[in-house]
Parts: structure tokens; C-alpha cells; sequence
């Protein structure tokens, strides 16, 4: 690493830092603050109902009226955070040479993603109030089950009909990276049904690479800035910072190595079931909690009122903040966890090196900054930091090497 890209990868690090600090202070602290004080979800309840009447709806139907405060909380929370998706946009990851997006192409993002969640809230609200009401002194063990299959129809559909709304999703060409990986697959009887490369490039240089589906029909995508010169043969089209960008056709079958090591050792499928139980549990407190009366005058209501999603946004936001803060910190070092595994294995299918050199690459193309405090970094940071994964693969070659020579 340079002295030129450290100190580059410093000053995005700060400022990424410093705009989170601002962020959470200014919406989580500010606003969440005036927004209680002044009892605006209420307010915005009102204004629900008298939406419903003014588009000559059953203003009494709570199912309505629910659907109806959903929308309306959505237009509020998208003006509200809209200031900061363009400060981050235009100004940080733009000040840092990492944002590829047009003004226009940015808005209609925001259009199609507002219009999308509306499609998908209608139902979804409608269901969970029709439940509660229905589903008598065990509606949580319904309400339960109804999210779970929901959870895993979106999982299902969202890759294949809502992702392609805002990428563009191509099948890689055929050659030998597509070769190496279908082995890859095969070797491991992974069932690779597709394998795409999203245009991820249109909207931020940031590199990835995942792959999604359920049970036996998985599809890999690698965004093409993962790939070396966006997976050009000829770079004479590549603007002059994006050159030599992204890894080899080796360090990418490494990456994927990592990838398949998460479904190999049931990564997905284990945090499937733990957001079951997790989900389960705040049914469980919110099916004790719903019905009581100062929950609603706190924020806002008159004695008598308890409008059901209201009642999950409180039990859920406030009620259970505590407990989700425990529950975030275990996922973070059960995620670290994880990595830590999927690294191993991507070890074991012989890729310590090049798994090594893709995480050096992606670090220096992402501007990664590589020290951080230790104890910030375990309650922060999903991933090991780079050279805490350096280290683990360095620890597992000498340990490869001992069990070689005692053989």
C-alpha cells in the first residue's frame, strides 16, 4: 500500500466516519427526539385518516387507514433521508472517486425503490393487521408464520424480478473464468443454475460478489468491478482511473471460493433460522405489549387509541431497543465468525494466496483503511479487518504445512 493510497484511504475512512457520527446524531438523536416530543406519529395517523377520506375510503377500516399511514410515514422518511442518500452520493463517495451516478439516474433509483416498497407494503400490512385482530390470544404464533413465508417468498422473488428493476443483470460470457467457476461448483455439487454479472459500475466502483436462490437452484453474480478491467479484453474503453481495477480470473475464484464456503458450512441457512427465533421472540413481547395504553399516549395518542402498527413500531423501536442492541452485537461477532470460516475453506480448496492477494486488491480499490482499534472494530465491523484475515490465512499455511510434515 502506497503512502499516497493510505492516506487516501484515511481520509475517506474519517469522513465516512464523521458523516455516520452526524447522521446519527441529526436523525437519531435530533429528529427521533422532536418527532416523540411533539407526538408526530400521531399526527401522522391523522393524516392517514383524513387522506382515507379525502380519497372517499372507509376512514374507520384500521386495515385502510394502516395501509394508508404506511404511505404516508414512506413519503416522510423519503424527503427525510433524501439530504443525506445526496450528501453521501454526491459529495463523499464523489469527493473519493466512487460514485458513477447521474442526477437523473439517482432520482429515478429513488422512484422505483419508493413505488416498489409500496407494492409490497399494501399486502404485507394489510395481512398483519387482519391477523391481530383475528388470530385470537395466539395471533403472534400466526403473525410469526405469515413473516417467515413471506420472508422467504421475498428472498425467492426479489433477486429474480426487483433486483434486475435496478441493475442490469447479464450471464457471463462464455470463456475461462465461466469454465473455472462451473468447475468450482461442480467439484463441490453446488447447484449452479445461473451465473450473471451485474452492472454494478453505473452506479459506484465498490466491488462484490454474492450468489442467492433457495435450495437446489443457486445463482452466482459478480459485480463487474470485481472483474480485471471490468471483464474488458480491451481497456482502451475504460476511463484511466478504472484501469488494472479488479482481480484476475484466479483472485475471483477465490472470492467465489469464500462465497461457497459460507453455503458449505449452512451460513445462510443457520442466520435464516436465528432471524426465525429472533423474530419469534419480539411476536412473543409485542403480543404482551400491544394492548397497553401508555405505549400510545406517549407517542402522541388519545387514551383508547391503540392502532395496531403503531403498536409494532413502538414495541419494536423503543420497547425492544435494548435487547435488539445485544442481538446486533452477537450477530456482528457471529459474522465475524463466519468470515473467519469461509476464509478456511476457501484455504483448503487451495486458494490461501490468491484469496490473499483478491483481499489486498479490493482493499486498496475500495480505499479500506487497514488498522483500526481492536474492541471498535469487533463491535462495528461485520468482516475481520484485512489484516486480521491476512493473518488467519498465514496461520492456516503454517498449520498446513506442521500437519504436512508430521505426515
Amino acid at each position: 500500500m502506497s503512502d499516497e493510497t493510505f492516506q487516501k484511504a484515511r481520509l475517506y475512512g474519517l469522513d465516512r466516519a464523521n458523516f455516520g457520527v452526524f447522521c446519527a446524531i441529526t436523525k437519531d438523536v435530533i429528529l427521533m427526539c422532536i418527532e416523540l416530543y411533539t407526538g408526530f406519529i400521531a399526527v401522522q395517523w391523522d393524516w392517514a385518516i383524513d387522506l382515507a377520506k379525502l380519497v372517499h375510503l372507509n376512514s374507520e377500516n384500521e386495515i385502510i387507514v394502516s395501509c394508508l399511514f404506511a404511505f404516508v410515514t414512506s413519503v416522510i422518511g423519503t424527503f427525510k433521508d433524501l439530504p443525506f442518500k445526496i450528501y453521501s452520493t454526491f459529495v463523499l463517495e464523489e469527493k473519493h472517486g466512487f460514485n458513477k451516478q447521474t442526477g437523473g439516474f439517482f432520482a429515478w433509483d429513488q422512484v422505483k425503490g419508493f413505488l416498489v416498497t409500496q407494492v409490497l407494503m399494501v399486502p404485507i400490512i394489510s395481512a398483519t393487521v387482519w391477523i391481530v385482530k383475528n388470530g385470537g390470544d395466539q395471533f403472534f404464533i400466526w403473525l410469526w408464520l405469515f413473516t417467515g413465508i413471506t420472508s422467504l417468498v421475498l428472498l425467492t422473488i426479489y433477486p429474480i424480478f426487483i433486483a434486475p428493476l435496478f441493475d442490469k443483470y447479464t450471464p457471463l460470457e462464455d470463456g475461462p473464468l465461466r469454465k473455472s467457476i462451473e468447475d468450482l461448483a461442480a467439484t463441490l455439487k453446488f447447484p449452479l443454475t445461473k451465473l450473471y454479472v451485474v452492472e454494478g459500475s453505473k452506479r459506484s466502483s465498490h466491488s462484490n460478489a454474492y450468489f442467492y436462490g433457495l435450495w437446489n437452484s443457486k445463482r452466482i453474480v459478480l459485480f463487474d468491478t470485481l472483474l480485471l478491467n471490468k471483464g474488458k479484453p480491451d481497456d482502451s474503453e475504460l476511463k484511466e482511473e478504472d484501469k488494472g481495477k479488479g482481480c484476475t480470473n484466479e483472485e475471483v475464484l477465490a472470492v467465489l471460493g469464500h462465497e461457497l464456503g459460507h453455503w458449505k458450512c449452512g451460513h445462510v441457512t443457520k442466520n435464516i433460522i436465528i432471524a426465525q427465533v429472533h423474530l419469534l421472540l419480539l411476536f412473543v413481547v409485542f403480543g404482551y405489549c400491544f394492548s397497553y395504553g401508555p405505549f400510545y399516549e406517549a407517542v402522541g395518542f388519545k387514551s383508547g387509541t391503540r392502532p395496531i402498527v403503531v403498536g409494532l413500531l413502538v414495541v419494536f423501536t423503543y420497547v425492544m431497543a435494548p435487547y435488539n442492541a445485544i442481538v446486533n452485537f452477537a450477530m456482528t461477532t457471529l459474522s465475524r465468525y463466519y468470515e473467519y470460516q469461509a476464509d478456511e475453506f476457501a484455504h483448503g480448496l487451495g486458494f490461501s494466496k490468491q484469496l490473499g492477494q483478491s483481499l489486498i486488491k479490493l482493499n486498496l480499490d475500495n480505499l479500506g483503511f487497514p488498522v483500526y482499534d481492536w474492541l471498535y472494530s469487533a463491535c462495528n465491523h461485520s468482516h475481520p479487518t484485512l489484516l486480521q484475515r491476512l493473518d488467519r490465512l498465514k496461520q492456516l499455511d503454517v498449520e498446513g504445512k506442521e500437519t504436512k510434515k508430521e505426515k
